[in-house]
């Protein structure tokens, strides 16, 4: 039988149709905001739950109103909503930080996905409404991270705290500086934002006298997989995929 898992974050909720294959069949995109207001959860949810699945979904949350929101909507709907903290994660990996409760759902889902894939030591970096590292090796433990501010956020938050300086869609191909606002910001952007990412991977595996294994995600992955080595992937679905490994291993 087919099922549902999904990725609920501060800015984007990402919902996929996991087939009797272990295969993503659907996906789901809809900005986290537009489901608060009333009726959108039903416009969404009501035509995914018209398909033959699974009455229980997994879920990883960072945004507990919208999470209990969603939960309280699928349980009137008879299906049960699990969020992955919630299952004994310990058996698919260990975690080595000082406050479990403090580590974000999708940043555990990412180091289970991303050592699960590649049986070796990882860091993954996902530009989300954060930009997050997270840190795990061999043989499956979490090991921390590194949270900075994210590129669209810090877009948006300039933009609304200045009178002049303008949103932008971020660019890759920037000259080093810029004739006219738009391109001066862009270059600034690009080339610190590249500064910071380099910068953070290097003093990571300085750290641990590793080469880690890079795995990016999230919606700027694309844009900064040229400054980073040969050693990086893109993957848009890394989130997912420790979802569904999670659901295949600890669901029952």
């Amino acid at each position: 039988m087919d099922y549902l898992v999904g990725d609920i974050g501060n800015t984007l909720i990402k919902i996929c149709l996991i087939n009797k294959n272990s295969k993503i069949a659907k996906e789901y995109n809809v900005e986290t905001k537009k489901l608060l207001i009333n009726n959108n959860l039903a416009r969404f949810f009501i035509p995914i739950l018209k398909k033959k699945i699974s009455k229980k979904i997994l879920f990883s949350s960072v945004a507990p109103r919208i999470y209990n929101k969603i939960n309280r909507f699928l349980l009137k709907k008879k299906y049960k909503c699990i969020e992955i903290k919630n299952l004994p994660l310990k058996k698919i990996i260990k975690i080595n930080i000082d406050d479990y409760k403090q580590l974000g759902s999708d940043r555990i889902a990412n180091a289970i996905s991303a050592f699960n894939l590649f049986k070796t030591d990882c860091l993954i970096v996902d530009f989300g409404t954060a930009t997050t590292f997270d840190i795990v090796k061999k043989p499956g433990i979490y090991e921390g991270g590194v949270i900075a501010p994210g590129v669209w956020l810090s877009i948006l938050n300039l933009n609304k705290s200045t009178g002049s300086l303008p949103k932008f869609d971020l660019k890759s191909n920037s000259k080093v500086y810029g004739k006219n606002t738009k391109d001066a910001l862009n270059a600034g952007f690009l080339w610190g934002y590249q500064g910071l990412i380099c910068n953070i991977i290097k003093k990571i595996n300085l750290k641990f006298k590793i080469k880690f294994k890079i795995i990016l995600t999230g919606g700027y992955a694309e844009i900064f997989a040229k400054s980073i080595n040969n050693n990086s992937t893109i993957d848009k679905h890394i989130t997912i995929k420790g979802i569904m490994f999670i659901y295949k291993n600890l669901i029952k």
